[in-house]
């Protein structure tokens, strides 16, 4: 009998830290992916190259946000706002203008199409392809420090220096995401692009990623 109630008490054990860790690792109610809204946040990082003439790439950071209408199950449309800023190498002239890094920044709002190409209760698997204006300011870290600047604008320093004008390009984010389910409305979002931009006389090459929070808007019954 003791070995029963023994047997019994280890059985109710396993299954409670079963049933525990189902919960933890997976999401507790059916995935269904129903949900025509889903809003995602997070932090992005890209490499990119501030002027034509420099032969060394700088980071970005910032952040991106996105709103995606899904038509159906498997295609969506999407629009979306990247910010990013970071200190870019320039031409080895710049000590004389006092510029050491200087800060630029650029503000990117894409559109798009994405499609769901596979899914299950834990994760989904999409594919993307946005485009659209990118505003990139080239001067903002350009004031320099006597003497070279006295004479010169931040934007005129800019050039100079081998960076571009400010102004707007176009520029496209081709990738895909791996949506990590924490449950029925919340997923973990991991995104690589491949970035071609326009900001030179031909199109440049890049990498970003980003990683953030998914909420997918539940359906309202009727």
């Amino acid at each position: 009998m003791k070995k029963i109630a023994m047997a019994a008490v280890l059985a109710g054990l396993l299954t409670t830290v079963c049933a525990q860790a189902q919960t933890k690792l997976g999401p507790a109610a059916p995935v269904t992916y129903d949900n025509k809204y889903e809003v995602y946040g997070g932090l992005n990082f890209m490499n990119f190259m501030a002027g034509q003439d420099l032969t060394r790439r700088m980071d970005f950071g910032g952040g991106e946000l996105e709103g995606t209408y899904w038509l159906t199950r498997k295609w969506g449309l999407a629009a979306e706002y990247r910010g990013e800023a970071g200190t870019t190498p320039v031409l080895p002239n710049a000590g004389i203008y006092g510029i050491h890094r200087p800060l630029v920044y650029s503000n990117m709002v894409l559109f798009g199409a994405q499609y769901r190409w596979m899914q299950n209760q834990h994760a989904a698997l999409d594919l993307h392809a946005y485009g659209g204006p990118a505003y990139g300011v080239f001067d903002a870290g350009t004031a320099g420090a006597p003497p070279g600047n006295q004479q010169n604008t931040p934007a005129q320093i800019a050039h100079l220096v081998g960076l571009y004008a400010n102004h707007t390009a176009p520029i496209f984010a081709l990738g895909g995401s791996v949506d990590m389910n924490r449950s029925k409305n919340w997923a973990v979002r991991l995104s690589p692009d491949l970035i071609l931009d326009e900001f030179g006389s031909g199109t440049r090459e890049f990498f970003a990623i980003s990683g953030g929070i998914v909420y997918r808007i539940p359906v309202k019954k009727k």
